[in-house]
């Protein structure tokens, strides 16, 4: 044991020498999951209004008018932006260059229209063959009609009633029926599960998949340091004493173990608090899909520097892996994204494997459960590398 430990820290202090697995292990996936994280709206403010602008050009200017306003300004698809000042003219310029997606002109009189028991037109200024101005009327015709059924409702109560229901009273009650319909429906989120908004969604599968991806961009580092122990013949001389080809192998696969596994924790902790992507709602499940994936990319490392015979091969055998796998597994585009045929095939990378877990944990709201299978497929994936690196060591001619 005591050999191998030595064996650990010498290679762990080598690493430490070499600048390069800085850049690797924390520069580099910090940087790229800032830039992703900003190209697909990770920072941008959940609170921002994406309804469609409409202009309100007031030529009426009554308390009907203002009240059209408000229940147009209540819609959850457009947003009205009053033009006081601004000719239909102006208007219709506004559309037709897209700076709005439709024009609503109330026309002099209207309130006054709708109180004498008359239909009510409005001047509706959109291309109603597109969806957003099919969507602009939709949501004007709902809101005029409310309106004059409100106003109809008044009327009648206030003629049959007389002062027992004024028609303030009675117009005021009618608008709040509509708000309040006596059947409506409503979507429920179970309270095990934090609602994120885009941007946190985005940060979510940003920061482990450049984690996983640059974990494995690292790997060049650790290969090459077994590369220049066997081209020093250090590995050689090293066989000549009591250590044995088992205490190499574990000593090499602690220090990439030790390495990985500190950038995993570094990295949740920056995506953490920085970046508030909920990776501790279950830090015993998380801790779990860090632990069980720095031992498969460590011995994914180990195996590469067995099998490559100088720097030059260490290096394509390092990054091929990373393209590979990162991009099958999902790192790049979520799996969820694709069809079920990819995604089946996309698990064929171990890089899969880790991003389900960690997601499970920090967009979904899942618990330890939830990442029990994920992290038994990077144990696989952890055995089957080690093996093979062993059985490649152990065929090996250094004598």
């Amino acid at each position: 044991m005591i050999r191998i430990l030595d064996i650990a820290r010498k290679d762990i202090l080598q690493m430490l020498r070499d600048r390069k697995i800085f850049l690797f292990l924390l520069i580099m996936p910090v940087a790229f999951t800032l830039l992703f994280g900003y190209a697909f709206g990770g920072f941008s403010h959940g609170n921002s209004d994406d309804r469609l602008p409409v202009g309100y050009l007031d030529a009426d200017d009554s308390w009907l008018s203002q009240e059209l306003q408000t229940l147009l300004g209540d819609s959850d698809v457009i947003r009205p932006e009053a033009y006081a000042a601004t000719g239909q003219a102006d208007l219709e310029k506004l559309v037709a260059e897209d700076k709005l997606a439709a024009g609503i002109i109330v026309p002099a009189g209207y309130g006054q229209t709708i109180l004498d028991g008359k239909p009510a037109k409005l001047i509706l200024i959109a291309d109603t063959a597109s969806p957003a101005g099919t969507t602009v009327k939709s949501a004007v015709l709902t809101a005029a009609n409310r309106l004059d059924s409100a106003v109809r409702t008044a009327l009648i109560l206030e003629r049959v009633a007389g002062n027992q229901v004024p028609f303030d009273y009675a117009f005021e009650e009618a608008i709040s029926a509509w708000e309040d319909p006596p059947i409506k429906v409503t979507e429920t989120t179970s309270s095990a599960i934090d609602v994120n908004d885009d941007g946190n969604l985005s940060l979510a599968h940003t920061s482990p998949g450049m984690m996983l991806q640059f974990s494995i961009a690292s790997l060049l580092i650790c290969a090459q340091i077994i590369v220049s122990e066997r081209k020093s013949r250090s590995l050689q001389r090293l066989l000549t004493t009591a250590t044995r080809r088992v205490h190499i192998l574990f000593g090499h696969y602690l220090a990439i173990l030790g390495i990985i596994f500190c950038q995993f924790l570094i990295l949740i902790l920056f995506g953490q608090y920085l970046l508030n992507v909920n990776y501790l709602s279950e830090p015993l499940a998380t801790l779990l899909v860090a632990a069980t994936a720095a031992m498969c990319i460590a011995a994914l490392g180990l195996l590469i520097g067995i099998l490559a015979k100088n720097e030059e091969q260490a290096i394509i055998f390092s990054l091929v892996p990373m393209f590979v796998f990162a991009g099958l597994g999902g790192a790049w585009v979520p799996l969820e994204v694709t069809g079920a045929a990819f995604q089946t095939i996309g698990h064929i990378s171990p890089v899969a494997w880790a991003m389900d877990g960690f997601k499970n944990i920090s967009t979904r709201g899942l618990g330890l459960e939830a990442v029990l299978l994920p992290a038994a497929a990077l144990l696989g994936y952890a055995v089957l590398f080690f093996c093979l690196a062993a059985w490649r060591f152990q065929m090996s001619q250094e004598s």
